[in-house]
C-alpha cells in the first residue's frame, strides 16, 4: 500500500471532495498546456464545473444549451478542425440522452472527443432514479474506440482529465455530484489502462471503482480483524482494462467480487466476468445494481441501502468464502 502513497483514509475526518471538483481544476490545468483543448457544455456549466475553464479561456468556451444531442456534434466537428473538445453535461444526458451521436459522430470517426457524465450513480441522491445514471458504463463500454474511466477522487479526476486531453482517442470520463472521501495523493499513480492493488491480500480479490474504492477498502479493514486477508484492486480505467492486473490476482486468491455504483450488467462486473470467463474462469460474486432503478434520497443511505457500503461488502465476502471451503 505504501507504493500506492494513498491518504489516511481510516481517519475519522478524512477530507472529502466531488470527483467534478478535480475535474473542473484538471481542464484548466489542461487549457493551459495546449491551446486547442475547448470546452462545451449544455447549460449545466457551474454543476459540472466547467465554468472554471470559461473563467480562464472565455474564448474557448461554447454553451450549446440544453440540447445534448448537438452538444456531441458540435464537438465531433470541432474535433475534426484539430480542436481536442470536453463536452460536459449531467451523465443521465451525457451519454444517456445522445448515446447515438455519440457512437456516429465520435466513436465511428475515432475523434478525440472527451465526454464528460458529471452526477452519475447514486452519490446524485435527492434526485432520484431519473438523474442516478447507472447505466452509463455499460453504454460507453460497448462502444469501439471508446476509454471509459471512473476516478475514485477529486484527485485521480484531475489526473485523468489530464490524461484524457493527451490521448488521442475518444473518451468518457464518470463524475460523481457529492463530496466523497480523498483517499490518493499527487504521488499516487494513475495511467489510463492501469489498475491498482492499494492493498495486498491471498483470500480474496475485491475490484472496485469510482468512490466504492473507498468502501472497498474498509471492508479489507473489517475483514482483516476477522482474518481474512483481502486483496483490493482500484479499477479507475474501465476500458482498456487491465488484465494483467486482475487475472494475477484471481490466480492468487481464487475468488473475486466487483463493487461498483452503476449496473452490474455491462458494468465493472461485466467487464471481469468476461474477462476471467474467456481467460481464467474464477469464482466471483457482482455487487452493484442489479437491474434496477436507484431511489431517492442522501448519497451515503443510498449506498448503504443498496448494500454497497464496506459492512456489505465484507459480508458478501464472508458468503463467498464459506461457498467454496475456504472459510
Amino acid at each position: 500500500m505504501s507504493e500506492m502513497h494513498l491518504n489516511d483514509y481510516t481517519s475519522t475526518d478524512v477530507a472529502k471532495a466531488a470527483t467534478r471538483k478535480g475535474f473542473g481544476e484538471g481542464l484548466v490545468a489542461a487549457g493551459q498546456a495546449d491551446p486547442n483543448i475547448v470546452a462545451l457544455c449544455a447549460d449545466l456549466t457551474e454543476s459540472v464545473q466547467v465554468h472554471l475553464f470559461k473563467e480562464a479561456f472565455p474564448d474557448r468556451f461554447f454553451e450549446i444549451g440544453i440540447a445534448e444531442q448537438n452538444l456531441v456534434t458540435v464537438a465531433s466537428g470541432l474535433a475534426a478542425m484539430g480542436k481536442i473538445p470536453f463536452a460536459a453535461s449531467y451523465a443521465a444526458f451525457n451519454p444517456g440522452r445522445n448515446w447515438e451521436q455519440i457512437k456516429t459522430t465520435v466513436c465511428l470517426n475515432n475523434q478525440p472527443v472527451k465526454i464528460i457524465g458529471s452526477h452519475a450513480g447514486l452519490y446524485t441522491g435527492p434526485d432520484g432514479a431519473t438523474h442516478q445514471m447507472l447505466e452509463d458504463i455499460a453504454l460507453t463500454r460497448v462502444l469501439p474506440n471508446m476509454v471509459v474511466i471512473v476516478p475514485v477522487d477529486n484527485i485521480e479526476a484531475k489526473k485523468a482529465t489530464l490524461a484524457i486531453a493527451q490521448d488521442k482517442r475518444p473518451a468518457y470520463l464518470r463524475l460523481s455530484r457529492e463530496n466523497t472521501p480523498i483517499i490518493t495523493t499527487e504521488k499516487t499513480p494513475f495511467e489510463i489502462g492501469k489498475a491498482y492493488v492499494f492493498s495486498q491480500g491471498r483470500d480474496i480479490t475485491i475490484c472496485s471503482t469510482g468512490p466504492l474504492t473507498y468502501q472497498a477498502l474498509a471492508a479489507a479493514d473489517m475483514l482483516f480483524k476477522d482474518g481474512i486477508d483481502a486483496e483490493v484492486i482500484h479499477v479507475p480505467t474501465i476500458k482498456p482494462l487491465d488484465a494483467i492486473t486482475i487475472l494475477n490476482s484471481a490466480k492468487k486468491t481464487g475468488a473475486v467480487i466487483t463493487v461498483e455504483e452503476a449496473q452490474i450488467n455491462g458494468g465493472l462486473g461485466g467487464a471481469i466476468a468476461e474477462l476471467l470467463g474467456e481467460h481464467q474462469p474464477t469464482i466471483m460474486r457482482r455487487m452493484g445494481m442489479r437491474d434496477r432503478f436507484g431511489e431517492s434520497g442522501q448519497g451515503p443511505e443510498l449506498i448503504e441501502h443498496f448494500g454497497l457500503d464496506a459492512k456489505h461488502i465484507a459480508l458478501e465476502a464472508h458468503h463467498l468464502l464459506t461457498s467454496i471451503g475456504k472459510q
